[in-house]
């Protein structure tokens, strides 16, 4: 072979060669960009997350504080964070469990709200509220939440017995969560003497209560009751009957009378009487003329049906209207 044919061969081989190298080369660059864009958009997206997540730390505050407990002023913690009214010495305890919301709560109080004043003015019984939110698990809303919550910033200004007596003689119909807006709740404190202030408008909108009603509902929720209302007498189960005996404001006052048979009559007042935190009449409204007193108001079980606890599989709630408890006729 010539030396000019052996020199083309070789010259053929290296150029082959640098093409190789050169294409290599590119190759190389190639994963160098890809991987280097891969790096880039898992960085970018680690800095949306984190951003994300500091935004979501942030935004947190504001639940911590809507879930932070504080109780109202006066307010007690006996089996369930509570309202006590009346004389702390009373010599029997009328412990009531009830919803704003809830129409058979309702229907007891503005039967035996009379009845139930009375007797704690006379220093024979101290009431305990425990307040619940179940009309609101079973209907949706947050009537009874946001009731609650006014009712305990009502009990901030001294003034729980009224304003709560006020709800229930204006309560909404059950599917309408009326309660809910603070200009309605606002509206209503209007009817009770002072209450509209900043403090308890700003407590309303603040919610700041929430927590406490959560709290006092889960403990509904926990003592295995059957409805609201439920209403005991010295731990005794006295609605919709006490035994064999039904409700009624004279049935009432006597169980009340054997109960405190031989006791002395509480005096000493740690929270308003019902009769000096009454809402007060107009001052423009002539003097109401006397009038004969309503029949005792006995009201039966079976118009009076508890809003009852579902099963235990749902967290809270309750069943439509129509108990009746067992052994009613």
């Amino acid at each position: 072979m010539s030396d000019k044919n052996r020199d083309g061969k070789r010259t053929a081989r290296e150029r082959l060669i640098q093409e190789r190298e050169a294409q290599k080369a590119r190759d190389r660059r190639r994963r160098t960009l890809i991987v280097a864009g891969a790096v880039v958009g898992v960085l970018g997206l680690a800095a949306v997350v984190g951003i994300l997540a500091a935004n979501s730390g942030s935004d947190g505050g504001g639940d911590d504080s809507a879930s932070a407990v504080v109780a109202p002023q006066g307010a007690g913690d006996r089996n369930g964070p509570m309202i006590p009214v009346g004389t702390t010495d009373a010599p029997s305890t009328l412990t009531v469990w009830e919803d704003f919301r809830c129409p058979a709560c309702a229907q007891f109080e503005n039967a035996f709200r009379d009845t139930i004043h009375e007797l704690e003015a006379a220093g024979q019984i101290k009431v305990e509220y425990h307040l619940a939110t179940l009309i609101d698990g079973n209907m949706g809303g947050s009537g009874s939440l946001k009731a609650a919550n006014a009712a305990a910033c009502a009990q901030d200004a001294g003034k729980f017995v009224p304003y709560h007596d006020v709800l229930y003689q204006n309560q909404p119909p059950e599917p309408d969560d009326a309660f809910s807006r603070d200009s309605r709740l606002i509206e209503l404190a209007g009817k009770v003497d002072g209450l509209v202030t900043e403090p308890f408008k700003q407590c309303v909108a603040d919610g700041t209560h929430e927590g406490w009603v959560r709290k006092s509902n889960e403990a509904f929720q926990k003592g295995n009751f059957s409805g609201t209302p439920t209403v005991q007498l010295n731990g005794e189960s006295v609605f919709p009957k006490k035994g064999e005996e039904q409700i009624s404001p004279d049935n009432m006052k006597k169980w009340v009378a054997e109960a405190n048979k031989g006791k002395k009559a509480g005096t000493a007042t740690a929270t308003p009487s019902a009769s000096a935190t009454s809402p007060a009449p107009a001052t423009s409204s002539p003097p109401a003329a006397p009038q004969a007193p309503a029949p005792p108001a006995s009201v039966p079980p079976a118009s009076m049906p508890q809003a009852t606890v579902p099963p235990a599989t749902v967290p809270q709630g309750s069943v439509p209207q129509g108990y009746v408890p067992p052994g009613t006729p």
